[in-house]
């Protein structure tokens, strides 16, 4: 039996954003076609180390394989000089159930497919001509989902803000040096950030919420994809109220995790409120937006089926390559 294994610097070289985006989309897609099957995310909390794991799994019908990702972010390793991410991918084959591919991406994948699925989500809701974002946050995702967003909407300024302020500066001149002909200025506040801006990421790992409703400008689209856990939160339940149109990746998966369980748990909104899920809008079934005026907001929880679909795009790329190397057993 042999096992195809890669390690981190080879899969960072065999996936771009690019064919991310459209594996992810596709994904969508998949959910709401019905082809994907997929169990309840497992989250086990390390909280005296700051530490979350998340495992997800998922077959998409007619693939030849399915896919276990295990997902961690421990966010007192800076100090130590770690980085906050870590994981794998196991890939087996949907004939046999044999274990095919080792992938020890350390969370890259996991980042590359996050920040896809904020990316479709401003391609289906947000309006098509952007000036200001403003991005909550400043760890890796904040980096991924901006230069994700960059693939589907030009920008030209961008507007940060951090409860780690020592960070900010860092992310900006990396950020400055990817996107020169874009303007980046610090925040004084979560506040300053998001009034004004056209599109607002938030990405942080958050248990207690940041962005407020009366902060919102007109024609607004929020993508919030930090809360994929039932204890964290970046939006006041408010915003969710005000949105013209609420979209999730999963409505079950955002119902008991993302912003949307805090919503219906305050009360301050129902399940009549959310218009939809994210492929739902790709495949024709809603609308989507219909004007600039509507402030949309996308929950993005995380999907196992987003994993299945990158890491079957990493695993042809490497096949047809001849990357990677065997592990006899």
């Amino acid at each position: 039996m042999k096992i195809l294994y890669l390690l981190e610097p080879e899969i960072k070289d065999l996936l771009s954003l690019e064919e991310t985006i459209a594996a992810v989309e596709k994904s969508f897609a998949a959910y709401n076609s019905g082809k994907a099957i997929l169990p309840g995310v497992i989250n086990l909390d390390i909280p005296e180390n700051q530490g979350e794991v998340h495992v997800k799994a998922a077959y998409i019908s007619g693939e030849n394989n399915y896919v276990i990702k295990i997902a961690s972010g421990f966010y007192l390793n800076p100090a130590r000089g770690l980085p906050v991410g870590d994981g794998l991918m196991l890939v087996f084959s949907a004939t046999t159930g044999a274990l095919e591919a080792l992938l020890f991406d350390r969370g890259f994948i996991t980042e590359m497919r996050t920040a896809a699925a904020g990316a479709v989500a401003a391609k289906y809701l947000s309006r098509e001509k952007i000036r200001r974002v403003a991005v909550i946050g400043s760890g890796t995702q904040a980096r991924f989902q901006l230069k994700a967003l960059a693939v589907v909407r030009a920008f030209e300024e961008v507007a940060v803000w951090s409860r780690r302020p020592e960070n900010v500066n860092r992310y900006i001149q990396e950020m400055k040096a990817h996107f020169p002909q874009v303007h980046f200025m610090t925040a004084s506040s979560a506040q300053e950030a998001v009034k004004g801006a056209d599109l607002v990421i938030t990405a942080t790992p958050s248990r207690q919420p940041i962005v407020r409703a009366e902060w919102l400008a007109e024609g607004v689209h929020i993508t919030a994809m930090g809360s994929d856990g039932p204890d964290k939160q970046e939006l006041f339940p408010e915003v969710l109220k005000k949105a013209d149109l609420l979209y999730a990746d999963s409505i079950k998966q955002a119902a008991s995790l993302g912003e949307i369980h805090h919503g219906l748990k305050t009360g301050l909104i129902d399940e009549r409120k959310i218009n939809g899920e994210i492929g739902e809008i790709i495949l024709g079934l809603k609308a989507g937006r219909t004007s600039n005026k509507q402030i949309t907001v996308a929950d993005l929880t995380g999907l196992g089926v987003q994993d299945a679909a990158a890491a079957s795009l990493v695993l042809s790329k490497a096949r047809a390559a001849g990357i990677g190397r065997y592990l006899e057993i």
